[in-house]
């Protein structure tokens, strides 16, 4: 390679990484720093006041073997995503199909639908929804116009979750855009080519749709999952920030939140958040694994 080239070569690369400066500033500054600075507090113990002591793998084992809160909030956040994910998949897929019938006014149920997803993860929509399912809330109110007497939904450990799950699946609008743009790409004509051999709606359903759809159902999957085992704020709004009542809402990040900000133990909730970690990423990797089986690329390619 010549010399000018080699000069140019460099100079082309210098420019790239000028304009990757930005971004490599907020990864080492605001990602990889932090994280390290994390795992680091992890393995000692800090409450913000003093400096950190280190402990090394203590506090991994106390919460393994004698933090009976960690199982349960664990546990919940797991039932949590098992029952919420399926439902608003299944539900922002089922609006996206009605909606790519070629309806008028595509574009104004688009954004209605949408609008949830935009407005569900805050604080003003979490106590609406606690207003809304409260003992003498409206959705009481609507029962009792058919003589039902329905319970205090948000104050029965019984029915906080599915509360909190209806509210999740009510935020299906993201996934429902991502599922029409994936319906605008499936070739008609392999519907039209179909039915003259005589399939149906649901034959349709399972041996066109759902196939050409997965990649777009594979992505909705790991996001979801991922959305799902974050859930803090209507955990932290419904059940009074304190996992209220009798615990029923002590989901994972909400336990963390709590041992980090309301006790001070600073070291033992970042041991929390790296056990999160690593079950998110636990998690996303089975999906990808499995994805082989069930999703299908247009190339024929799995």
């Amino acid at each position: 390679m010549s010399t000018l080239r080699k000069a140019a070569l460099g100079r082309q690369n210098r420019t790239a990484y000028l304009f990757l400066l930005p971004w490599l500033i907020g990864f080492f500054g605001l990602t990889l720093g932090p994280m390290l600075g994390s795992l680091y507090l992890s393995m000692t113990k800090f409450n913000l006041l003093n400096p950190p002591r280190w402990l090394g793998l203590e506090n991994y084992k106390q919460i393994f073997t004698e933090d009976t809160t960690f199982l349960h909030s664990m546990g919940l956040t797991f039932q949590f995503a098992l029952v919420s994910v399926p439902l608003r998949l299944a539900f922002a897929l089922f609006i996206a199909m009605a909606l790519n019938k070629g309806i008028r006014a595509l574009g104004l149920y688009r954004t209605v639908y949408y609008i949830p997803s935009l407005l569900g993860g805050s604080v003003a929509i979490a106590i609406v929804w606690r207003k809304i399912f409260d003992g003498d809330g409206l959705f009481n109110q609507f029962l009792g116009i058919f003589g039902i007497e329905g319970p205090a939904w948000v104050a029965h450990p019984d029915y906080i979750l599915s509360t909190i799950i209806t509210l999740s699946v009510w935020q299906f609008g993201s996934a429902m855009v991502i599922f029409l743009a994936g319906l605008k790409q499936v070739p008609a004509d392999l519907y039209e080519a179909s039915q003259v051999d005589g399939a149906g709606k649901v034959r349709q359903f399972f041996s066109i749709t759902l196939p050409l759809l997965s990649p777009v159902i594979f992505f909705n999957l790991v996001m979801s999952i991922i959305n799902s085992f974050q859930v803090f704020t209507p955990g932290f709004v419904i059940g009074d920030g304190r996992g209220g009542p009798v615990d029923s809402t002590m989901f994972y990040t909400l336990y963390l939140y709590l041992k980090g900000f309301s006790f001070f133990d600073m070291g033992y909730a970042a041991a929390l958040a790296w056990i999160m970690l690593v079950v998110i990423g636990t998690m996303t990797a089975v999906v990808f694994l499995t994805s082989k089986y069930w999703v299908f690329y247009g190339d024929g390619k799995q």
